[in-house]
């Protein structure tokens, strides 16, 4: 190299350079380009600019030094490997400069191709590319002035921010001067015509010529693929795909092949699975005659990938061997890129590909048949947000619902919503609570905001490859795609279909496994994953290859994770759902909402007790329906924990609001009427008001304050566990006392209640523990001196979050948490995935003092937190012991705490 830099300066690297292994310094892409010039596979030549080169840039706005020395030398040995000059008048080399960041990020940051042509090698190009059979028809002209012209779009819409409708507005003049809707009908003179106008645009909006220097191209291009990581959309992606915001794009600067050069070249992309359901076989699309783009832009519908063995076997049988052995070396489904270029066969970029949820089980367990990974391996590929979109409903279909069309199935669901036909509309109003499906011909990266505020896209171009579909089945969004009997209409938004117009707002129904498109609302059915959970489908005994590879992975996920899965339920029918999908006891019985309905009335008398007997008579008649609740539950938990948590919520939570009491009241005394035992109430809720109840006298405080209101529920539980038992079941109840912030609070309730428990249970072999919800920092602070009189913790992060973060969680996440999102601050609610650094490590403290004080303290949660992945995995590593999440999570749990075992043993093989 003619540029010695150290090690921690070297800032490109060619192919041969680099392997699979360097996605954080080259890319995704650059990473396996380089490992496919590794395995001798045709790969044209190129170079990667690092993503240290592009942080550096972003950090100062200049090129860091070096870069530049790098750049040359590289396309020095570029050019002495194709034997041709970048721009070269008489043969000129030309390059694509592509992103590549660590994760792939589709659409979403920019490409420049045929970076090099300008007016005088426009000629070169043609003189070039033209054979006598391209001489004979003027395809040479042609495909080179196409190429310009490409290039003159790209690069003002990339490098200099000229609007790309222009560009657009110019061709389809082009076109309708020709008569035309399809742009190949479009000669040389028509495409001249078409440069020398893309060319007043840009000036137009940039006040230059377009720049005919190579070089200058080329620098002009890197740089704004480095920009492109900062766009709005780029952005956007990555905080819905939880991207880290620091890692930077590579550029990858390859040698052009052309799929332009007529009907003997074409472009495609290639899956070797299925990507939507796992299946095994051949798929992908192929357009003839057209650059890569063209595919995944949907702006022409492509053919099935396997025509190409029609229209050329030799690059079909060497494809599918290519296809073949990068499957077998990477392991996975991959996802292929490439050009023909006059019948032969170029590799433009492979990846592990983006699947829909139903696929990542499919293949992962068919990767298990195939010997190529382990069941661990197949328990790392999957998670539980793709597990969560398989328990989603699906549409039940009768007579009455017959399809008006038909596309392609690009990413599997069923969502029902008003149409829209822009972004804009469809944000406004996903905020307005509708459900939308964004109709449009295809999309492109500055939809991302309307695909992500609609519950599914619905395009009339393009297939399983086109933006729509590939950004779909990353966000697990319903699609379909390619529907070209839908005509759709965009200004006028309306889309017309077998004879009907359908205009925003009207309602439509997409199935995104079959492709058909429905007019209103279809209702839907429970999913098949769903009813084997609830044991209603029989892996061993149904042809479904999704029911059985998710049982299959459950059950491996169930052998290897540590942590236990327990369920928030407060009746009977919740705990037998969840003990159905897989609940291994309850983790949160919220006694309060056994004191709604028509048991009001009694906490009413309870609050207005004038003396003792009123409290005590109000108390007892609560004791037997507190019992039966327990009674129902425990019977249906048989054997299992059960974790009752004492009453938590301020007692005015269950009486008339103030304001609309004394409205009442007044109303009342206005008419004369006898208002004594409201005029009571509202005395005893305005006793009871406070500014800011959640912080105010609730949980062990109300205990404390109210007495026998512990006693009473601590009685019912013991009570209902002892009649269980001796009706042959096994109780397990473990008595919690919310919100304690001092030992001594704990101290006092438990006293009293082992007092009444050693009454109840006597010999019946019953034994009870009492514990504490940890959910106040000072108890995550003194967890070693409340370890003393607690025999487990349950940590109740919904209220550690709130009062941690100093936020109301009632209040907050409408009035400024979309633009603590919108800035970065926050990846992700604090309430929706555990703040490992703050919350999180008041949770470690209390853990590990906690043990150190009692070694035997079981240890759990009972928020929202139990049944996210992200913080599942958390709580693995600090050492818990179960989490606890609503009956619907629990095998969601159960899949990432076996993954998080999996993770933690080391066993993650690639």
């Amino acid at each position: 190299m003619a540029t010695q830099e150290t090690v921690e300066h070297k800032y490109v690297y060619a192919f041969a350079e680099g392997n699979k292994d360097l996605k954080e310094l080259l890319g995704g892409k650059g990473a396996n380009l380089a490992e496919m010039t590794n395995l001798g596979l045709p790969v044209p030549p190129g170079f990667t600019i690092t993503t240290e080169a592009c942080k550096a840039y972003l950090a100062t706005g200049e090129e860091p030094d070096g870069l530049a020395g790098q750049i040359a030398a590289h396309l020095a040995s570029l050019e002495q490997a194709m034997g041709k000059r970048l721009g070269d008048p008489e043969d000129p080399l030309l390059v694509s400069v592509r992103s590549g960041a660590k994760f792939s990020m589709p659409g979403m940051m920019e490409t420049v191709l045929n970076v090099g042509l300008n007016d005088r090698s426009v000629q070169g190009l043609a003189r070039q590319a033209g054979g006598a059979d391209q001489q004979a028809t003027g395809g040479a002209d042609r495909f080179a002035w196409d190429s310009y012209r490409r290039l003159i779009q790209m690069f003002g819409k990339t490098v200099c921010e000229v609007p790309g409708e222009e560009f657009e507005h110019a061709l389809d003049d082009a076109k309708r001067a020709k008569g035309t809707g399809n742009d190949l009908d479009l000669d040389a003179d028509d495409l001249r015509g078409l440069v020398d106008a893309y060319k007043k645009i840009f000036f137009k909006h940039t006040g230059r010529e377009f720049p005919q220097e190579p070089r200058e191209q080329l620098d002009l291009a890197i740089r704004a693929v480095f920009e492109s990581w900062n766009a709005e959309r780029a952005v956007l992606y990555r905080r819905q795909e939880r991207i880290p915001a620091d890692l930077g794009t590579a550029v990858n600067v390859v040698a052009m092949v052309f799929g332009n050069l007529g009907p003997d070249s074409g472009t495609g992309v290639a899956f070797t699975r299925d990507p939507a359901s796992g299946a095994q076989g051949i798929y992908g699309d192929y357009l003839a005659n057209a650059q890569g783009e063209d595919v995944v832009a949907g702006i022409r519908n492509t053919v099935p990938l396997q025509e190409l063995e029609r229209l050329d076997k030799k690059s079909y049988d060497e494809l599918l061997g290519i296809m073949a052995r990068l499957e077998g070396h990477y392991k996975d489904l991959c996802d292929i890129e490439f050009t023909i270029e006059r019948g032969k066969l170029w590799m433009l970029q492979t990846r592990v590909g983006k699947r829909t949820a139903a696929a990542a089980f499919v293949i992962a367990g068919q990767l298990v048949d195939e010997g190529l990974i382990d069941l661990d391996e197949a328990l790392h590929r999957v998670n539980g947000a793709q597990l969560a979109q398989l328990m989603f409903p699906r549409f039940r279909l009768d007579h009455e619902f017959q399809p008006v069309a038909k596309g392609i199935g690009a990413s599997p669901g069923a969502a029902s919503g008003k149409v829209v036909f822009t972004s804009a509309r469809a944000v406004e109003l996903a905020a307005e609570g509708e459900s939308v499906i964004l109709v449009r011909r295809e999309t492109n990266p500055d939809d991302l905001n309307g695909m992500i505020a609609a519950q599914g896209i619905l395009t009339s171009r393009g297939g399983k490859t086109s933006h729509a579909a590939v950004v779909a089945r990353g966000m697990g969004k319903t699609c379909v795609s390619g529907a070209d009997e839908i005509d759709v209409n965009v200004p006028q938004r309306r889309f017309v279909v077998g004879g009907q117009t359908v205009v925003e707002g009207d309602i439509v129904s997409i199935d995104g496994t079959t492709g058909k498109v429905y007019l209103g609302e279809v209702p839907v059915m429970p999913s098949e994953v769903v009813q084997y959970f609830e044991g209603s489908l029989d892996p061993e005994h149904v042809d479904n290859a999704l029911v059985r590879a998710v049982h299959r992975i459950m059950s491996h996920a169930d052998a290897r994770r540590r942590l236990a899965v327990r369920t928030n339920a407060d009746t009977g029918a919740d705990a037998a759902r969840a003990r159905r999908f897989g609940a291994e006891g309850i983790g949160l019985c919220r006694t309060e909402h056994m004191f709604l309905g028509d048991r009001r009335e009694l906490v009413e008398r309870l609050i207005l007790a004038r003396d003792n007997a009123e409290r005590e008579a109000a108390l007892a008649a609560l004791l037997p329906l507190q019992r039966a609740d327990f009674e129902e539950i425990f019977r249906e938990m048989d054997g299992m924990p059960v974790t009752v948590r004492l009453i938590d919520p301020p007692l005015h939570e269950f009486l008339p609001p103030l304001e609309q009491l004394a409205v009442n009241v007044a109303v009342a005394q206005e008419r004369g009427e006898d208002v004594a035992q409201e005029e009571a109430l509202l005395a005893a809720v305005r006793r009871m008001h406070e500014e800011n109840p959640m912080l105010g006298l609730r949980g062990v405080r109300l205990g404390l304050v109210i007495p026998g209101l512990f006693a009473m529920q601590v009685r019912a539980i013991a009570e209902a566990a002892v009649t269980v038992t001796r009706s042959g079941a096994v109780a397990r109840p473990e008595i919690m006392v919310p919100l304690v912030g001092a030992v001594q609070e704990l101290e006092t309730v438990r006293a009293e209640a082992e007092k009444i428990i050693a009454e109840v249970v006597g010999d019946s072999g019953v034994e009870v523990l009492i514990g504490t919800m940890i959910e106040v920092p000072r108890a995550a602070l003194t967890a070693g001196q409340i370890a003393e009189a607690a025999q487990f913790f349950s940590f109740g992060t919904n209220d550690l979050t709130q009062m941690g973060w100093g936020f109301s969680r009632d209040d907050v996440e409408g009035a400024f948490f979309w633009r603590y999102l919108e800035l970065g601050i926050f990846g992700i609610s604090p309430f929706e995935s555990i703040d490992r650094d703050g919350v999180g490590r008041l949770v470690r403290i209390a853990a590990e003092e906690g043990r150190a004080a009692r070694p035997e303290l079981k240890l759990g949660v009972c928020g929202e937190h139990g049944g996210d992945p992200e913080s599942v995995h958390f709580f693995h590593e600090v050492g818990l012991d179960y989490v606890s999440c609503s009956p619907f999570r629990v095998p969601v749990a159960r899949l990432e705490a076996g993954r998080a075992a999996v993770q933690t043993d080391g066993s993650d093989s690639r």
